[in-house]
């Protein structure tokens, strides 16, 4: 019961003016940042991601470039789609709503969109993936190895981008986390003195995320165990950071064993979490997602 409270509580909290704010200055400020480092050093990128292409088998390359078009098709008709909803109807709705309905609004429609767009491509999608197949079979290995160094390229600075966020967002935790126990546990004082370090887990998690993602590289061109391993890798570098965020705020020291016998759930809430990378621009309120449902989840078990 409190796993599924938790996340209604992340969602419901999200779309609060002053907790959208938080995350979207995170992530612009983040993804600002790498997308000016991937302009200056795309060269070196390029170069770099062409290097693990030649360890992959040809066919391997055209199958996963295929899917990895699909997906990418996905994502900008879910972009155009919010953007011309807000174009046509933003200026009305800003109009008779408030600022922070307004925000909520503008989280629900990339949302609807996702939906929709995952929904066609459910029913047509393996037409959508056959379609980019067969070009991918008529176009020179060349173009083929040269588009894919794109995409990847493009990947690994979004792998960036999220880590970053992550990071940004574990700094930040403690005030953020202090301003939403005071709205709604104002009586429940927060431990100032624990000895739990959330950063030393988010440090080791990323050391692993990143040496896992290189290995594991070649089955990233095999379609769902990609996605698999994706989630997979994303789930091992939230799950610690988010959990001990909060430990350090809510858990006495002794406690803290305790936190293994709920496991699933946090697994279960770092999954979902991870889920928000795949929908763009609504990917930077992923981490604030995974802190506000651990919130809930460790304020009201019973660790007794």
């Amino acid at each position: 019961m409190h796993f599924i409270d938790s996340i209604v509580f992340a969602f419901k909290e999200i779309l609060n003016f002053k907790t959208m704010k938080f995350a979207l200055i995170s992530g612009i400020l983040v993804t600002v940042f790498w997308i000016f480092v991937a302009y200056m050093f795309w060269g070196n990128i390029i170069s770099f991601t062409a290097l693990f292409l030649d360890l992959v088998p040809f066919s391997m390359i055209r199958s996963n470039g295929a899917w990895m078009l699909s997906s990418f098709l996905w994502f900008n008709l879910v972009l155009i789609t919010s953007t011309l909803i807000f174009a046509f109807l933003g200026s009305i709705i800003l109009n008779s709503v408030s600022k922070a309905k307004y925000s909520s609004f503008s989280i629900i429609i990339a949302i609807l969109s996702a939906l929709f767009w995952a929904v066609v491509w459910f029913f047509k999608g393996s037409y959508i993936y056959a379609q980019f197949l067969q070009l991918m079979t008529w176009l020179p290995f060349e173009t083929i190895e040269k588009g894919m160094s794109n995409l990847i390229g493009a990947y690994f600075v979004y792998s960036l981008i999220i880590v970053s966020i992550v990071f940004v967002v574990s700094a930040f935790s403690q005030p953020f986390l202090k301003s939403v126990n005071e709205k709604y546990y104002p009586y429940d004082k927060i431990i100032e003195n624990n000895e739990i370090k959330s950063i030393e887990y988010t440090i080791k998690d990323t050391a692993i995320f990143i040496l896992a993602s290189i290995i594991l590289f070649p089955l990233f061109f095999i379609p769902v165990v990609n996605f698999i391993i994706q989630v997979s890798l994303w789930v091992w570098l939230m799950k610690d950071t988010y959990v001990f965020d909060n430990a350090s705020l809510l858990i006495k020291d002794d406690d803290v064993d305790k936190l293994k016998e709920h496991k699933k759930a946090f697994f279960g809430l770092a999954i979902i979490s991870s889920l928000f990378n795949f929908i763009p621009v609504f990917n930077v309120f992923g981490p604030v997602f995974g802190e506000l449902s651990m919130f809930y989840y460790i304020k009201n078990i019973n660790l007794k």
